[in-house]
């Protein structure tokens, strides 16, 4: 590791504008879903910067773009780094471009000094991380890692019935490379973070030692479709008054078990939905996270029970179930210790902190060494139009990027 190398903040930062232009929103954000006429165009702007950086393009058979520059010893496993292009309908500029621009940007800056590595070096773009197009998130990395089969991401479906095979081939990047993983040195995942704490904290680094546990459950609770007029309170059988119930005591619990604690109440649904009958059924649904498994199951098991007692004392018929569940990753030591000692040659204010979100990277964790770097953004602010960080911010977190995978390709 030599810290006389330096990114390109100003190239960084031009590539970023002109990505953001391809599905730019009226807003300022971008809309760029997975497979869509506009994904399809950042994609093949990215592959262009790619030949003309002198690397060579390989795509997989999920649609993964893979970007190497080759090493002294080609043979040799890559360091890999990358990220996501598409975006949410309203996105922003930064979200996961913004980890696959970086990684670019290294690839330039090794150019520029003329410096060869041992290990070759790759920038990777992650087939539909978001999930919004197709309903399955980290879906190209789930692939690649061997978390989900191929046939199955394959037969996806959007909300018109086209499916990600048809939209792979329709696009032009249903790749001829098998899509499973090979050896890797090293991967490492550059991301806004998406919250508000490097802002808060004025820190310029973010330094991810893992992601937190996280779950999705519904609730279903059944009641008795009345009146609204001549049904007196205290004969109803009413699905909101265990909500009443419940939900003070949920975000009490959420207290007990630390400011790290999540706990999101995001759908309620009461049916038949009229404005002057009690509710005959209601759905709802609740994210659950923390870093420590001990409270996150601790959140999960109180919920459980609070929603239970709550319904049982109004003689409500409930259940409740998780549809999805992401367990806690902790990164790699070697490689957030190579992000620490990036850091500290670059001088940067920073932070160690676990992620909120899930990222491409927890599925590459399971099968390769991996960590992550953040980079502040406005507000906290993502998914959003208005998502915003500076030039440089986004320059220091790519020379991060750059210290540490030189260290992890250096021998």
């Amino acid at each position: 590791m030599n810290e006389q190398y330096r990114v390109n903040g100003e190239r960084l930062w031009s590539r970023l504008m002109a990505m953001g232009k391809v599905g730019a929103t009226a807003k300022g954000g971008c809309n760029r879903q997975a497979l869509t006429d506009a994904d399809r165009d950042g994609r093949e702007l990215f592959m262009q910067w790619c030949t003309e950086a002198g690397c060579e393009l390989r795509i997989d058979a999920i649609g993964n773009i893979f970007a190497r520059r080759r090493g002294r010893n080609n043979d040799l496993p890559p360091v890999i780094t990358g990220s996501h292009l598409d975006t949410q309908p309203t996105g922003g500029k930064y979200d996961g471009i913004y980890g696959v621009l970086a990684g670019l940007e290294v690839i330039e800056a090794l150019n520029d000094a003329n410096v060869q590595t041992e290990h070759p070096i790759e920038a990777v773009v992650w087939t539909n991380e978001e999930g919004c197009r197709f309903n399955v998130a980290m879906m190209g990395s789930a692939v690649w890692s061997g978390k989900m089969p191929l046939q199955d991401a394959y037969d996806l479906t959007d909300s018109a019935g086209k499916t990600v095979l048809q939209e792979l081939e329709r696009t032009g990047f249903r790749g001829t490379t098998a899509a499973t993983h090979t050896p890797v040195k090293a991967a490492f995942e550059a991301h806004i973070e998406q919250g508000p704490v490097l802002e808060v904290e004025g820190k310029t680094i973010g330094v991810v030692t893992g992601v937190q546990h996280m779950s999705r459950h519904e609730i279903h609770i059944d009641g008795v479709e009345a009146h609204a007029g001549p049904t007196p309170m205290a004969m109803r059988r009413d699905p909101m008054m265990a909500v009443a119930d419940f939900l003070p005591k949920l975000y009490s619990l959420a207290e007990q078990q630390g400011p790290q604690s999540r706990m999101t109440f995001g759908v309620i649904e009461a049916s038949p939905a009229s404005n002057n009958t009690v509710p005959g059924h209601l759905m709802m649904t609740v994210d659950i996270r923390h870093p420590d498994h001990h409270c996150y199951h601790t959140l999960v098991e109180e919920t459980y029970r609070l929603v239970q007692q709550a319904c049982d004392r109004l003689q409500l018929p409930c259940n409740l179930h998780c549809f999805w569940e992401a367990p806690g990753v902790e990164f790699d030591p070697d490689c957030v210790n190579a992000v620490r000692r990036a850091v500290k040659t670059g001088g940067y204010e920073h932070m160690e902190m676990v992620s909120g979100a899930g990222h491409d990277a927890c599925n590459l964790a399971d099968v390769v060494p991996t960590s992550m770097i953040f980079i502040p953004c406005e507000g906290g602010l993502s998914h959003n139009e208005a998502e915003a960080t500076t030039s440089e911010q986004a320059t220091a977190g790519a020379n991060v990027l750059l210290q540490a995978m030189l260290e992890s390709a250096a021998n």
